[in-house]
């Protein structure tokens, strides 16, 4: 794999997401300006969705029946931890795509020299065209966030086409108890149910569980974990 950089699927904007007109425009743009600045006041303890492991995530890509050839991807990956845990389990094609060049960023300098190992896309998962299909397509807490339904269903599209015909998709949200607000952001909360009337019938639900995630100053904030694998 040739040395890491980071791509951007982004349009040449200053850095903000712009495409649409009118409400979209400025929806889109401030949606990424959001994270870009998270990203680049906070520290990666300093949010949230800090996780200093992340077993649930790790025990349901093994579950999948993921190898070390399996092509995975992180969608909203961000700073995550995932990807250290990933590459040090010796997978060999893992894909990060985050809306913030920062996070990636941030990821990036602490993997080091592992980060050559490791695809880097800078994109809005509403608009990115994925390039290939996955076998596994993982999202801790980026669906949630899309609370309009064009949003859902651009999203729903290119998972469509970025996951293979029995690949699996494993998509954590904030569960119906959950949070209403994640980053002073509104968020949409599903059980396995609602998630998967949400999919459509070409996602077929195939395990779920609950999840209490602890932040770094002790909140609880309830989880659903749904893995769904494509019919096709």
């Amino acid at each position: 794999m040739p040395p890491a950089r980071i791509v951007s699927a982004l349009p040449n904007t200053g850095g903000m997401a712009m495409y649409g007109l009118g409400g979209e425009l400025m929806e889109d743009a401030t949606r990424q300006a959001h994270w870009e600045n998270v990203y680049t006041t906070k520290g990666e303890n300093e949010v949230s969705w800090f996780q200093q492991s992340p077993a649930p995530s790790l025990e349901l890509i093994v579950q999948a029946g993921a190898t070390q050839a399996s092509a995975i991807i992180d969608i909203g990956g961000g700073a995550s931890r995932l990807v250290d845990h990933l590459v040090e389990q010796g997978f060999e094609d893992v894909s990060v795509l985050d809306l913030s060049g920062a996070a990636l960023k941030a990821a990036k300098a602490r993997l080091g020299a592992r980060a050559d190992r490791v695809h880097w896309l800078v994109a809005d998962i509403t608009v990115w065209e994925p390039v290939k299909p996955y076998d596994i397509w993982h999202d801790r807490a980026a669906f949630h966030f899309l609370t309009d339904e064009k949003d859902r269903a651009a999203y729903i599209e290119r998972l469509t086409h970025g996951l293979k015909a029995g690949g699996h998709a494993i998509i954590a949200t904030f569960a119906l108890d959950g949070p209403e607000k994640c980053s002073g952001l509104p968020v949409a909360r599903y059980d396995a149910a609602r998630l998967g009337r949400t999919l459509g019938p070409g996602f077929r639900l195939v395990h779920t569980r609950r999840h209490e995630h602890v932040t770094p100053w002790d909140s609880r904030q309830l989880f659903q974990f749904s893995v769904f694998q494509r019919e096709g």
